[in-house]
């Protein structure tokens, strides 16, 4: 009588294959490959400093693409790698090399991006930098999936392009440039938040490459007849392995529970307060000595009594201890100042004046003087007499059904400055009938 095979065991040994990490494996290539990122100079060291300067310019003005291309060339990830891998195979002489290179590494890319931010005009935090200053619980699945990708990828005889994509996705530079950021500014918030991210990162990647490689079976480092030395050494790979688990542990559990803390947060926040037409135009939520929720909205007003019964509702969804502050006596002036300001974010970085464009502000200019009936915007020069020279400057030539008061000249002038951003505005004003 045939025998027939359980079908969760034919799946198995149909899947168990495809997961098989040892037939492509190049344990030679491999260890070539980690040895190259044990040292951190000349070509690799310039290449670090560049990359930094590269980086710490795509922070400063925002740019993404400045940021990955800065990313892909940067040697950092080599030394964090090879921690991992030294450790994994009880190479201890490896190892303190690896941790002197990743020292060097980080006082250096910290060192670059302190100068470039000390010397730069531009001071203002940008959101790509801010991006860098509070890790997430995403930031260490990150690491983790990305330092597992890394090291599959480089023990493969075909590396192919994942090398380089880890890179972008783990981002350990911009951390570092942001650390340097914070120190010029004097801004430690930013710069142990910043650090505290690129720690995240590389404990992670250090880890995950850890278990990998143990588990693809390298060969590790025989210590022959000193048999005593080599027990010595495995204490100190286990202490400092332990070393390593336990912050990386703590930050993990911390970052847990900042994450359920914002989580908890934004539901309190869609669940109670956006409600009856209310909407919420700032938001800050801050875990961690004194938890809080502070909000400005602008909508149907809440009383004392229903403020009152808002805090205590915040324990129903585990912010217990958490403080509500709610601002929202705005005056009328403060609303249309703000929706200037919005409209000036979204569009004074593409100001020109050509015609699509003067066009785009007459109609938005419109939306709050009614009585608008056409706009001129030109750049221009004025004759300084006193000067005996030229000025650079913008005229705003317009006609009205209704000439505006001087409060809402004012509000105008206001909004051409933040809508545009330029400083020097000649505004005519016409009636006509």
């Amino acid at each position: 009588m045939a025998s027939h095979k359980n079908p969760i065991v034919s799946i198995f040994q149909w899947l168990a294959p495809r997961f098989h990490l040892f037939d492509d494996l190049d344990k030679p290539g491999t260890i070539e490959s980690v040895q190259k990122g044990a040292e951190l100079k000349g070509s690799n060291l310039w290449t670090l400093i560049f990359a930094i300067f590269i980086a710490s310019i795509g922070l400063n003005v925002n740019s993404t693409a400045v940021i990955i291309g800065a990313m892909l060339v940067s040697p950092l990830m080599g030394p964090i790698v090879g921690i991992g891998f030294a450790a994994a195979t009880n190479d201890f002489d490896n190892l303190k090399k690896f941790l002197r290179t990743l020292t060097l590494a980080t006082l250096a890319s910290i060192a670059t991006s302190f100068i470039y931010f000390s010397l730069s005009p531009i001071n203002e935090a940008q959101s790509e930098l801010l991006a860098r200053t509070s890790p997430t619980i995403y930031d260490a699945l990150i690491a983790i999936f990305g330092g597992a990708t890394g090291i599959i990828a480089n023990t493969r005889k075909e590396k192919g392009t994942a090398i380089a994509g880890v890179a972008i996705a783990t981002a350990l530079m911009p951390p570092l440039c942001t650390a340097g950021y914070g120190l010029s500014q004097g801004n430690w918030s930013y710069f142990f938040g910043a650090t505290y991210l690129y720690l995240i990162n590389s404990i992670f990647i250090a880890i995950t490459t850890f278990i990998f490689v143990r588990y693809m079976e390298f060969p590790k480092v025989s210590w022959g007849l000193y048999k005593d030395r080599e027990r010595k050494v495995k204490i100190y790979l286990g202490l400092f392995t332990l070393i390593l688990l336990i912050p990386s542990i703590f930050t993990a559990y911390q970052i847990v529970r900042t994450s359920y803390f914002k989580g908890k947060a934004e539901e309190f926040i869609r669940n109670e307060i956006l409600i009856d037409n209310r909407r919420v135009l700032e938001k800050g939520i801050k875990y961690e000595k004194n938890p809080s929720i502070e909000l400005t909205i602008i909508g149907p007003k809440i009383d004392e009594t229903q403020e009152k019964e808002l805090q205590n509702k915040l324990k129903y969804y585990n912010l217990t201890n958490t403080k509500l502050i709610l601002h929202q006596d705005l005056s009328t002036t403060n609303l249309d100042n703000l929706k200037y300001e919005i409209l000036s974010e979204i569009y004074k970085s593409n100001f020109n004046s050509d015609q699509n464009n003067t066009e785009m502000i007459a109609k938005e200019i419109q939306i709050f003087f009614p009585n608008l009936v056409s706009v001129s915007f030109t750049k221009t020069k004025k004759f300084d007499m006193n000067q005996n020279s030229y000025v650079d400057s913008n005229l705003f030539d317009s006609e009205w059904k209704k000439l505006p008061s001087a409060k809402e000249k004012t509000q105008l002038e206001k909004f051409l400055h933040l809508r545009t951003g330029e400083n020097q505005i000649e505004l005519i004003t016409r009636e006509v009938h």
